[in-house]
């Protein structure tokens, strides 16, 4: 059974700045998500892992990286773990904390249920997916 979660004031605060989400979608964000903190040189997720979530970058850097080589540093606001989950296929990738992290985790249920409320936050996961799968 999923937890009910309270509204984050400070995961909202960070919403607010590092992404371009309006008020109603970082609000809902901040109350289904949970905050998450990595440590520098942690993995936040692993390559050919099940998908169970996305994560909101708040504060710190990571480096994508698959089959051990690098292919991007994403920092605040940018969306990770999007393409397993939209895809429903394992990680295509590790994502290594570069610096400490602070994320917003938003579980598969409630990334579904923001999707059905607010088809720009479905579009948003799913151009990201796009734009990401396209070769560099």
């Amino acid at each position: 059974m999923t937890r009910k979660r309270k509204f984050d004031p400070v995961a909202h605060r960070h919403l607010t700045h590092v992404t371009a989400f309006h008020p109603e979608l970082t609000r809902a964000l901040a109350t289904v998500g949970a905050t998450v903190h990595v440590p520098q040189g942690w993995s936040i997720m692993v390559e050919k892992r099940p998908a169970d979530s996305v994560y909101v970058l708040l504060d710190g850097d990571v480096e994508i990286r698959k089959a051990g080589e690098v292919l991007r540093t994403l920092g605040p606001g940018d969306m990770i773990g999007e393409i397993a989950l939209l895809s429903h296929t394992l990680r295509s990738a590790s994502v290594i904390a570069l610096t400490d992290v602070t994320a917003l985790r938003v579980e598969d249920s409630a990334v579904r249920a923001l999707s059905d409320m607010d088809p720009r936050f479905a579009e948003a996961l799913r151009s990201t997916a796009e734009r990401r799968l396209q070769p560099s």
